[in-house]
Order: structure tokens, then C-alpha cells, then sequence
């Protein structure tokens, strides 16, 4: 039986606020599919917070969290972008990034100090997110002959498949996408072949 391609996720964009001894920190949660993708929005925020002192962050992808990075961005090693992506994994979610802007108030908060903070920040900002079920999804490409256009799109249009791009000739060629779990069901059904 294969593994079942639902995961949670948020629904879009969240932020929090927090506060500790004058600092101030600033939470974004956010949902992201590919590295480059969570990458882009960090560097985004950390654009427009260029004057914060800190702009650490951490993001969790794929089923399981099988893909992950953080950065403490000049805080003391493991004091900000651990307990960003310790947060992301306490509340079940992949496919998420979260950044939190620190603005420095002046008193030094200690290692706890800044764990708890960036915890905190972290943990507000995904709690007043939406959480979502997704499904991982999986392409594919297939051929066939155009006499069996009628039964290749009435199978697509009876399942949860997406066509990406078509052509139509004497052999059609389709690029699809669907949750992955459902693939080999939907190709088993098909009149074509797997061409990729």
C-alpha cells in the first residue's frame, strides 16, 4: 500500500509579534514548495527589514520534513534558527518557511533568553496561520494514439489530474500532474503509455 501524499501545511501568510527585555521581534510564517522558493522569500523580507539587527529564519519541505536549513544570521549558534524550525516541526507542518526580524533593544537576553524569544516568535506566527491538508502531487508524462482522445480525457476528467501541457497529433503527448498516490491507479486506467 503505498504511503498516503496528504500533509499540512499553511494556508498563506502569518505574522506575530513579540517582545522581550525592549527587543522586538517579528514573525512571518509562510507556506513554500522548493528550496529556491522559500530562499526567495527570506531574502525578500530580509530586504525590507535591512535595518533590523537579525533576520533569522528556518524552513521544513517535503513529506516528513525530509528537506530543512536554518540560519541564526549572527545570533550564537543555535540560539535562533533551531528553535524556528523546532517550532515547524512541533506543529506537524512541512512545507513552510518562518522568519523572525530582530530588532535589538539594547539589554542582552542571554542564550535562554534568545531561544525562548525566537520560539516564541516563531510559535505565534504559525499559530495565527491557517493550517491546511495539501497533497503532494507528481508528474507525469504520457503518449497516445489520437483515436483514444475520447478515453484518455474522460479517464482525466473522472480524476483529480491536472494537464499541464498538451499536444495533439496522429501520437498525443500530455503532461500531467496528480497526487502521488493516486498516479499508478490513473495510469493503470489510462489507454497510453509513461513517457518520462
Amino acid at each position: 500500500m503505498e504511503q498516503s501524499s496528504e500533509y499540512l501545511t499553511l494556508a498563506g501568510k502569518s505574522t506575530a509579534t513579540v517582545r522581550e527585555k525592549m527587543s522586538r521581534f517579528i514573525a512571518f510564517a509562510f507556506p513554500v514548495v522548493t528550496a529556491a522558493e522559500a530562499k526567495s522569500a527570506i531574502a525578500a523580507i530580509a530586504n525590507e527589514y535591512h535595518d533590523a539587527r537579525h533576520v533569522c529564519w528556518a524552513y521544513l519541505l517535503g513529506p516528513g520534513g525530509r528537506e530543512w536549513l536554518s540560519s541564526d544570521n549572527g545570533e550564537p549558534s543555535g540560539t535562533a534558527g533551531k528553535p524556528i524550525l523546532g517550532q515547524i516541526r512541533s506543529a506537524g507542518l512541512t512545507n513552510v518557511a518562518v522568519v523572525v526580524v530582530r530588532y535589538f533593544g539594547g539589554i542582552k537576553l542571554g542564550t535562554s533568553g534568545l531561544i525562548v524569544a525566537y520560539r516564541e516568535a516563531a510559535r505565534e506566527a504559525i499559530e495565527a496561520g491557517e493550517t491546511v491538508s495539501r497533497c503532494e502531487e507528481e508528474e507525469a508524462s504520457i503518449s497516445f494514439v489520437y483515436e483514444d482522445m475520447n478515453a484518455v480525457m474522460t479517464t482525466l476528467k473522472a480524476s483529480e489530474a491536472r494537464i499541464l501541457e498538451q499536444q495533439f497529433d496522429n501520437i498525443c503527448r500530455l503532461r500531467l500532474s496528480i497526487r502521488r498516490d493516486h498516479l499508478e491507479g490513473l495510469l493503470a486506467r489510462l489507454p497510453a503509455k509513461r513517457v518520462d
